[in-house]
């Protein structure tokens, strides 16, 4: 999300809310030690507990209904330890609808659902009582996660919902569903696998679903519209997006249809992350944080005014102990529910560094294997200290966190903020050591000049795995897009190689490799940056693509797989990076080659050299004695061999990769 979204309420936010409580006098609230929060369904009771530190009287109602009709009972809360309030019906309430509502002050806050609510109605408007067991798929206790050995051995795939399956030529019959993203067998007009199949075909270890919890910008009673969002937005944290349900009107749909999503991922060896947005909420006065605390959630400015690091017109206050507590146990729940693999924290800057650190104790307890990574960095200031901000500056103070290296992303393509600026891989000079720095995964390394890096002045990550090394992602434009608008005199055939220069490069590079979805097939977003509330026309995945640049499909695939085959370019430690890759000094600024070196991280190839010649034109460079078998160029991936190369010297294509081996 970075710096855009949204939306023009922020402006209004912050105008109307000029004022609001000081943030000493929060010190004081009681903090709640029970991990009881929300409501706990028996077929005998349900026991309905919220936290209203500073209400005088918490009502309850009861509907039979997500919407419309009147409450079939009202009922008062308790007041009871540390500032919850909690009231237990001795009937069986599953499938019923319910709302809470506050005093504060003399004033009746608005009718909402706890900010733990596991299942809600249309639109997120009331809470449902919900049988979780009997929202499993079938075989769902025998859901199992595919095999993982390293973080380093991650190739993610960053999807949206939506247009993964949309597109008229998807050959998906859920389009835009959870459901959607379970179906296989599926193909476009052309007889080439879509969607899910497409996925596993490609080879990528992980799908990253973005943000798919209830959020605000979508009215689930009007489909017909086909309004579109990124989700950037939340409204119910711990329940999924009902537009991407086939029924959002009945409380269940949602929760069954996206595990039985989860299964279908795992079952074809994929592994699920969610795209989280604890940073900030897309209403503020309105929000559910602020109908039971009202203020507390949110962060403020030494004016009392809303901090906005966020851009988004608010942002949470994760060092706040029940702004934290309710922050691990939300993520530990979908861990656990939903049989998540992964977590990315939107603007994970925004959050504290404790916070995080607690959050990746808690998910590791579980399952060691569970992947976390986020946005490094603040889309403005903020009132908590940057020593104390989770950014990647202070990527060495996170326990098993991971952030996203825009110091190699604006290296290959140029920077975000200057769209005519060029890159790497379309022969910009001065770039190299930013895309370097990428190389080693922002770790420390001696032959990285670190005056010349764009962004970092130093390195920022302790071990490779907390590296994401990508080009692009649904923010800004599409990696296609961005090579077009930067170089308008290029040829297409310019253009793709200098795409598969960029993926080639994030594919070798050592880290954990991060893909846009479609970027296989050149996706286009016909030059729109901030899509987030574009329409499909827009955003969606145009399965003719892959026909037509079905040349570009084979070689991402090539190299995906010649990632999971040779351990050399995802070694699992910094010590091992200084000890097996060392860069060739090639006296061309325009090329970077180095050497990995001893059988790397126990890889069948003694030594692998990588030539990447960001110059339009052919070079010829001297490579280390001895016999090597070139297995990449520009147009092929073949680890069989494409040719022997022995001379000492080797001439590299103008923008390409190439991967030779020697013994």
């Amino acid at each position: 999300m970075k710096r855009y979204l949204l939306i023009l309420l922020s402006i209004a936010m912050l105008t109307a809310f000029k004022s609001v409580q000081q943030t000493g006098s929060f010190d004081n609230f009681p903090a709640y030690a029970g991990n009881d929060l929300g409501v706990s369904y028996s077929p005998e009771k349900t026991t309905f507990k919220v936290w209203a530190p500073m209400a005088s009287e918490v009502k309850l109602r009861l509907y039979d209904a997500g919407n419309g009709g009147q409450a079939i009972s009202t009922v008062s809360m308790v007041k009871s330890i540390s500032g919850t309030w909690q009231n237990i019906i001795n009937k069986d309430l599953k499938n019923k609808y319910y709302t809470f509502q506050v005093m504060q002050d003399g004033k009746w806050l608005m009718e909402c659902p706890d900010i733990y609510a596991k299942a809600v109605g249309v639109n997120g408007a009331r809470g449902m009582v919900a049988d979780m067991a009997l929202t499993n798929p079938t075989g769902w206790q025998n859901d199992k996660k595919p095999a993982l050995k390293s973080f380093t051995d991650i190739v993610l795939y960053e999807l949206h919902i939506r247009d993964i399956s949309i597109s008229p030529n998807s050959g998906i019959k859920n389009k835009g569903k959870f459901l959607g993203l379970a179906e296989t067998g599926t193909k476009s007009p052309d007889g080439e696998p879509t969607g899910l199949d497409h996925i596993k075909q490609l080879g990528v270890t992980h799908v990253h679903l973005l943000p798919a919890f209830d959020f605000n910008s979508i009215d689930e009673t009007k489909p017909e519209a086909n309004k579109y969002n990124w989700g950037y937005d939340p409204l119910n944290y711990n329940v999924p997006e009902g537009s991407y349900s086939t029924n959002p009107y009945d409380g269940n749909a949602r929760i069954k249809e996206f595990k039985t999503m989860v299964q279908a991922l795992h079952k074809n060896g994929l592994r699920v992350i969610l795209d989280v947005v604890y940073n900030h909420t897309s209403d503020t006065k309105n929000s559910n944080f602020n109908q039971f605390a009202p203020n507390y959630f949110y962060r403020q400015n030494a004016d009392g005014s809303y901090s906005n690091a966020t851009g988004c017109g608010n942002e949470v206050a994760s060092e706040r102990a029940m702004v934290r507590k309710f922050i691990i146990e939300s993520i530990v729940y979908w861990a656990k529910e939903y049989h998540l693999d992964g977590f990315r924290f939107d603007l994970m800057g925004v959050h504290d560094i404790e916070t995080m650190n607690q959050v990746s104790a808690a998910l590791h307890k579980i399952d060691p294997t569970i992947f976390i990574y986020g946005e490094g960095w603040t889309a403005g200031d903020s009132p908590l200290p940057e020593d104390q901000r989770a950014i990647k500056k202070n990527a060495a103070k996170l326990n098993e966190i991971a952030a996203f290296s825009d110091d190699i992303r604006d290296g290959l393509k140029g920077g975000w903020s200057d769209l005519k600026e060029k890159g790497f891989v379309s022969g910009a000079a001065g770039k190299a050591e930013s895309v370097k720095f990428g190389i080693v995964a922002s770790t420390p390394n001696p032959q990285v000049d670190y005056t010349k890096v764009n962004y970092s002045k130093a390195p920022w990550a302790a071990e490779p795995f907390q590296t994401i090394t990508y080009a692009s992602c649904h923010d800004d434009n599409t990696l296609f897009d961005r090579l077009k608008i930067s170089n308008p005199g290029a040829s297409e055939a310019d253009l793709i190689k200098m795409d598969k220069l960029a993926n080639a490069i994030v594919l070798t590079s050592q880290g954990v490799s991060f893909l846009h979805a479609g970027a296989e097939m050149l996706r286009t977003k016909q030059g729109v940056a901030n899509s987030y509330n574009q329409p499909d026309s827009i955003n969606q995945i145009d399965w003719s693509r892959k026909t037509k640049y079905k040349a570009v499909f084979n070689y991402y695939k090539g190299l995906i797989a010649l990632r999971k085959d040779h351990p050399a370019f995802r070694m699992a430690s910094t010590k091992m990076i200084q000890t097996n890759l060392k860069f060739i000094d090639t006296s061309d600024p325009g090329i970077i080659a180095y050497q990995l070196s001893n059988n790397a991280n126990g890889d069948s190839w003694k030594n692998i050299l990588v030539v990447l010649n960001g110059n339009p034109s052919d070079k010829t460079i001297k490579i280390p004695a001895g016999k090597w078998t070139l297995v990449a160029d520009e147009n092929t991936i073949n680890e069989k061999g494409i040719k022997e190369v022995s001379s000492g010297d080797i001439t590299v294509t103008g923008t390409a990769a190439y991967v030779l081996y020697g013994n």
